[in-house]
C-alpha cells in the first residue's frame, strides 16, 4: 500500500500556514471574515480542490489505458457546509473532457473515471481519520 505525507506548519504566530509534500508548497489561511488574512486556500476550498485534482489526474489515467488522446478537462466542484459538528455536504462536480474518440467513448471514460477515482471512493467509502499523536506545548509570556 502507498502512504502519502503532507505537512503543514503555520508562520509568524498567525493563521497563515504553508503546506507542503516534498519540495511542492502552498498557502492555506482562513478567510478574512472567519478571522485569517486570506492569503491562502482554506481547508473546505482545498478538499473540493483535491476533489477536482485526484479527478482530472484520473481522467488522463484512465484514458491511457484505453488509448485515448485527451485534449483538455474542466471541472467544477461545489458543496455545502453545515451540521453539527459542520462538514460537508451535497458535494457535487460537472465535468467536460475533450477527447479524440466518439461521444460514447468520452463519456464512458468521464463515468469509469467516477468509479475508480481515490478522493471520490475515499470519500464515499467513509476512510476513518485518526489522531495518532499530540503534543501540547505551553508558551510562557
Amino acid at each position: 500500500m502507498a502512504q502519502t505525507s503532507v505537512h503543514v506548519h503555520t508562520m509568524h504566530e498567525a493563521s497563515t500556514a504553508v503546506g507542503w509534500a516534498g519540495n511542492r508548497t502552498l498557502t492555506i489561511d482562513r478567510p478574512e471574515q472567519a478571522g485569517g488574512m486570506g492569503l491562502g486556500y482554506n481547508g473546505g476550498e482545498l478538499l473540493l480542490l483535491a476533489i477536482g485534482a485526484c479527478y482530472c489526474n484520473d481522467i488522463f489515467r484512465e484514458a491511457a489505458k484505453l488509448d485515448i488522446a485527451v485534449k483538455s478537462v474542466h471541472i467544477d466542484v461545489e458543496g455545502d457546509w453545515g451540521g453539527e459538528p459542520v462538514r460537508a455536504q451535497n458535494v457535487s462536480f460537472a465535468v467536460r473532457v475533450e477527447a479524440d474518440g466518439d461521444e460514447a467513448q468520452i463519456r464512458a471514460l468521464i463515468e469509469h473515471t467516477d468509479r475508480v477515482a481515490e478522493i471520490h471512493n475515499s470519500l464515499r467509502h467513509g476512510t476513518s481519520v485518526t489522531l495518532t499523536g499530540i503534543q501540547a506545548i505551553p508558551v510562557r509570556r
